[in-house]
């Protein structure tokens, strides 16, 4: 009546530490058409969050089949991961994206504004010269960067303009979300 059940797992600490490793690989870079930025050699980290969006992005552009990921995509993701200090900028602007219709495929290729905006975050990240990370607020920044993409040109129509990318620019280099009580 009282019989044990033993289950025997076997040993997948060898598997566990291949994982480690292809995390840190993708944890860490996004596409970037330009490989040699720094005469180092070094290229800054992305934040988990700036690449929590651009899965985000790379996600809304698959359900939609758009056949590129866009400006406009990027700006979906970083609206969708929901988490960082640029998201918390424009969900404080009080936008409505719901009259903006995407139609976004399966493993989008980048177009080229969404290319150079994820380039300027990059780019941005080497010129301030500090450690750290590349945060969403990079991402953003870099799309509004992109004067003539979707993205830019949806942002603008909601009231995002230089003087707010200003005022957000200070707070780059952090993904923290200040309590607007």
């Amino acid at each position: 009546m009282g019989k044990k059940l033993s289950i025997r797992i076997p040993n997948l600490n060898h598997l566990a530490s291949k994982h480690r490793t292809a995390v840190a690989t993708v944890l860490f870079s996004l596409p970037t058409a330009k490989p040699d930025r720094s005469s180092t050699g070094k290229s800054p980290k992305w934040s988990a969050r700036a690449i929590k969006s651009f899965a985000m992005a790379e996600l809304e552009a698959r359900k939609l089949k758009y056949p590129n990921t866009g400006t406009e995509a990027l700006l979906m993701g970083i609206l969708v991961e929901g988490t960082s200090l640029a998201a918390s900028f424009l969900e404080l602007m009080e936008l409505d994206f719901s009259r903006f219709e995407m139609k976004l495929p399966e493993h989008p290729p980048l177009t080229e504004p969404a290319q150079r905006a994820l380039d300027w975050a990059v780019d941005q990240k080497l010129k301030s010269g500090e450690n750290g990370e590349i945060t969403v607020t990079h991402l953003l920044l870099g799309i509004w960067s992109e004067k003539e993409s979707a993205g830019h040109k949806i942002l603008a129509s909601l009231g995002f303009d230089d003087e707010k990318a200003k005022e957000l620019s200070k707070s780059m280099d952090t993904d923290y979300v200040p309590s607007f009580q």
